[in-house]
């Protein structure tokens, strides 16, 4: 089993910090090995923090990264992985606190990654996957979301929107000093965009939505970033992370 690290962005997680713990710690027990990196910012106001470094006191495979100095979630991530990459990790995988991904599947993206892949996406939108506890508007947003950009960026994947991923550390080498131009969750599909040329697999996973909605500002900034790829593209000029 080749050493692996979890990238995990914490958010005012305090009402459900140990049930998704509890799943995490279950399934390294299982494994018998890997890191989890909580990232946790100013955007968190509840105890969540507290919480991290008491577990990080406890079960040295759980480090908080404090990270004040983060503007937005796209901070969050990279900052997460910049500290995988420093602890010698080989695999490092990002998801979503507050249960929206099942870390009980886990072992399946380190799986398909051992087997060849430089990336492994989780998609909802494939035989074995779902969305669950959520409004017909994110469901459509997820669905128009993965079509919009397929057809405007020329990509083929059955879900370009989800969040549960994962990467060789050679692959995240070369995405954590690139200039990402999104501010919200729609850096996802502008890194399987630039990452278009890489092999990779979609994986079969159930997400549950965190919100009923999703922030108009978010919406801005991922319709901003997805047209000025289609217009890069038109021109020949297609971006991309060889």
């Amino acid at each position: 089993m080749v050493d692996f690290a979890v990238v995990l962005p914490m958010a005012n997680e305090e009402k459900e910090f140990w049930p998704l713990i509890d799943m995490l710690v279950l399934t390294l027990d299982r494994l018998e090995c890997g890191k989890v990196f909580m990232v946790v910012d100013t955007v968190s106001k509840d105890r969540t923090l507290d919480l991290c470094n008491a577990l990080s006191s406890a079960d040295r495979r759980f480090i908080t990264v404090w990270a004040p100095e983060n503007k937005n979630v796209v901070d969050a991530y990279i900052r997460g992985y910049r500290e995988a990459l420093n602890s010698g990790a080989e695999i490092i995988i990002e998801m979503d606190a507050g249960l929206s991904h099942d870390p009980r599947a886990l072992p399946m993206f380190i799986r398909v990654l051992n087997e060849g892949n430089e990336c492994a996406f989780g998609s909802r939108f494939i035989n074995g996957g779902s969305i669950w506890d959520s409004t017909w508007q994110r469901t459509f947003f997820s669905r128009l979301g993965t079509i919009l950009s397929n057809f405007l960026l020329g990509t083929n994947m059955y879900d370009m929107t989800s969040g549960f991923q994962g990467f060789h550390a050679s692959v995240v080498r070369r995405f954590v000093d690139y200039p990402l131009l999104s501010k919200a969750h729609f850096y996802q599909t502008e890194l399987r965009y630039l990452l278009r040329y890489k092999r990779y697999a979609e994986i079969p996973i159930h997400y549950r939505a965190p919100s009923p909605s999703v922030s108009r500002k978010a919406i801005v900034n991922s319709l901003s970033v997805l047209w000025y790829y289609f217009k890069q593209r038109l021109k020949g000029k297609g971006a991309c992370l060889k």
